[in-house]
């Protein structure tokens, strides 16, 4: 398995497509509040197996902290921790590269144990987002 940070055109186009499979195909998602803008402000994260594009994921460094979003593994390639090295990635890569100490994220709830499992601890209240169950979750690092 191989994770990286975006540095291709093909690479920001194989991030897309599982953000795509996964969040508007998958949960029907809009594409205007998948595919929101922010890309450009962020660091785009791309995993492959074998050469094929299975998993993806984006942080933003925002004010004091680091903001991760849009962690995604293809469907056929769940449960076999690829969505665990993609955090693992990012945290690494965040604590290597700058001075942040504190991550935050929204979990759709029914991911909230996976992150609880990464040390995420969960802040305030349920609320919507894209019509999905969300809860928000800090670590610090």
């Amino acid at each position: 398995m191989i994770i990286k940070i975006v540095e291709s055109q093909k690479e920001i186009f194989d991030n897309f497509k599982i953000r795509k499979e996964v969040f508007i195909v998958g949960q029907n998602v809009a594409e205007n509040l998948e595919l929101d803008g922010l890309d450009e402000y962020a660091t785009l994260i791309v995993a492959y197996v074998n050469q094929v594009i299975v998993g993806c994921g984006r942080y933003r460094l925002v004010e004091n902290f680091a903001k991760i979003e849009r962690i995604a593994v293809l469907e056929n390639y769940r449960n076999q921790g690829i969505a665990t090295k993609i955090m693992e990635f990012i945290e690494e890569t965040i604590k290597s590269n700058t001075k942040i100490e504190l991550l935050k994220l929204n979990s759709q709830i029914s991911a909230e144990n996976f992150y609880k499992k990464l040390n995420f601890i969960p802040k305030g209240n349920i609320f919507l987002e894209a019509d999905i169950e969300h809860i928000s979750m800090i670590k610090a690092i």
